[in-house]
């Protein structure tokens, strides 16, 4: 944007906590959901895009956003689900050989509103301390963006899967392995990654049990998604229907679902885990990888003891201990915290849909010498 049209407006957040900066993208008066940071060097099309962002006002960290532009290939949805974006500085021209129209432009289309200028280092430490705290920003008056902040009420207790799962099944790929993909809020490059293993139909994240076992899938995944999953019990009964039944994968929020499922208790983590740098030791292998994460909330391991089936920790997150993965033994299901289909990247986790892929043919091989 030029000098000359530069809007200032201000972010504030439900503990009074103002930031001073200048409008962009959408002309909203005001924009609010719950603040969180997210730590990626590079992929802020992919991340805008994410629809586990639902609900939230992402934070970059990286300080220079937008040089590289927007294209169509990159966006993870059919369009924005969060509800805004808050950066240091907005790159005035973008430069890259894919990009087809800048980060500002991309912002206004998909009526998506942004705050620049803003000392992001110290917001950062802010939520670091407190943890994930409602804001808004806009071109209101400070106490009326103070007001909307403190009614803005967060991912917390709240079902924000229903804002953005699929209304209609859908289908992608071609292969002789038969995917059911449960829709909490999939991203296309988990979808790209599954259409190279089979034929997936993708359905509502409502779809019963009974549904999806009449069309006989080789395996089910139960995809990422925003919110809370305390608030998703329906949903969780279905799958537990389906444990030990169909081999079934599960990441980020699937793998939260997987675990209640099963019986497990999921606990609210104080800031979540955002960004492309996580170091995760997947305990199977002893091997360590630099992970992409998106997630408030986390499955409790502690709550692993007393369940009925034989469910262990596979995954842990070396920065603070939290669960990163799941298996239930004997059952032929697993799921991951982490994002292994690295849209954006790292790449170090994309062997989990290969071993989706085993497992579904192991059951299918069993199923012939059985007949």
């Amino acid at each position: 944007m030029s000098a000359g049209h530069i809007i200032e407006g201000a972010l504030v957040l439900a503990d009074g906590s103002v930031f001073e900066g200048e409008l962009v993208g959408a002309d909203h008066p005001v924009s609010s959901g719950e603040v969180v940071f997210n730590t990626a060097l590079s992929g802020y099309q992919e991340i805008i895009t994410d629809p586990s962002y639902a609900g939230q006002l992402i934070t970059f960290t990286y300080p220079h956003i937008g040089n590289y532009g927007v294209n169509v290939d990159d966006a993870e949805s059919r369009g924005v689900f969060c509800r805004g974006v808050i950066i240091r500085e907005l790159a005035r021209r973008h430069s890259n050989y894919r990009a087809e129209q800048g980060l500002n432009e991309f912002l206004s289309m998909h009526g998506l509103a942004g705050i620049a200028g803003i000392d992001t280092r110290r917001l950062t430490r802010l939520l670091r301390e407190q943890g994930a705290i409602p804001g808004a920003f806009g071109s209101l008056s400070e106490s009326e963006l103070h007001s909307h902040a403190q009614q803005e009420p967060g991912t917390d207790g709240v079902d924000l899967v229903s804002t953005v799962t699929t209304s209609e099944p859908y289908t992608v790929g071609n292969g002789e392995r038969r995917i059911v993909a449960l829709d909490f809020g999939i991203k296309s490059t988990i979808l790209h990654h599954l259409g190279s293993l089979g034929t997936v139909e993708v359905l509502p994240a409502t779809t019963s049990a009974a549904e999806i076992l009449a069309r006989q899938p080789d395996g089910v995944f139960l995809s990422n998604g925003p919110g809370d999953p305390a608030m998703l019990d329906s949903i969780a009964r279905e799958i537990s229907q389906m444990v030990g039944v169909v081999p079934m994968f599960g990441i980020c929020l699937g793998h939260q679902l997987l675990g209640k499922a099963v019986g497990a208790t999921t606990i609210k983590l104080p800031f979540g885990h955002h960004g492309g740098n996580h170091p995760v030791k997947d305990l199977t292998t002893e091997r360590i990888e630099i992970t992409s994460q998106n997630h408030n909330f986390a499955v409790d391991p502690d709550s692993f003891d007393e369940l009925e089936h034989d469910v262990v920790m596979t995954h842990i997150n070396l920065n603070d201990g939290v669960c990163q993965g799941l298996e239930v033994r004997g059952a032929q299901c697993f799921s991951v915290q982490h994002h292994p289909e690295a849209g954006p990247g790292p790449h170090d986790s994309i062997y989990l849909f290969d071993r989706f892929a085993a497992l579904m043919d192991a059951r299918s091989s069993a199923g012939k010498a059985a007949r």
